[in-house]
């Protein structure tokens, strides 16, 4: 079980991660809308990232769906190629993801993370066969035109609660170095 406590841990992390990480520059806007069951977006997404964050108690897998468009290539590759956009693209969304686990590690120190990889679109149907405890996706706009998805999913394999402090709630946003392992 995961606790509503916990849940909404994961939702600052995510949010924080998400606002911190996707835009280039501080003086781009990024606007995040929690997306619900009832909701209907149309996602044309051709370019899907999928990054997991495993520990003893929980998998937590987080998604990026983004359709590739030029407004965006050009935003993420400057040159507007799609295979820099896609290797531009894939390390953003390992910050997310690596601001993600940076924040959960307070809580659960025994986390590792995948390295991105892409899948297609029609695989996110089949979610909930994952039989998650908590799932959640929110609609990002960058600068008022850029659009895409972002989904965490946590299967649980213990009670799962934790509380987020001020300081773990406000994700490091200057952190650039590198884990070795």
């Amino acid at each position: 079980m995961i606790t509503e406590q916990a849940k909404a841990g994961f939702e600052q992390l995510l949010v924080s991660a998400l606002k911190s990480r996707l835009p280039l520059s501080c003086e781009d806007t990024c606007e995040i809308t929690p997306v619900t069951a009832n909701d209907s977006i149309a996602t044309s997404a051709n370019t899907v990232v999928v990054l997991t964050i495993s520990g003893i108690r929980f998998r937590l897998l987080f998604f990026l769906e983004v359709e590739e468009k030029e407004d965006i290539r050009f935003y993420y590759a400057a040159n507007g190629q799609s295979e820099a956009f896609k290797e531009a693209f894939l390390e953003v969304s390992n910050l997310c993801c690596g601001l993600l686990s940076q924040g959960l590690q307070a809580h659960f120190p025994d986390l590792g993370m995948s390295t991105p990889y892409i899948l297609r679109n029609g695989c996110l149907a089949h979610l909930t066969s994952l039989k998650q405890g908590y799932l959640t996706k929110h609609a990002v706009t960058i600068n008022g035109s850029m659009q895409m998805l972002a989904t965490i999913c946590v299967c649980e394999y213990a009670d799962i609660d934790f509380m987020l402090s001020l300081a773990t709630a406000e994700v490091e946003v200057d952190s650039g170095e590198l884990e070795l392992f």
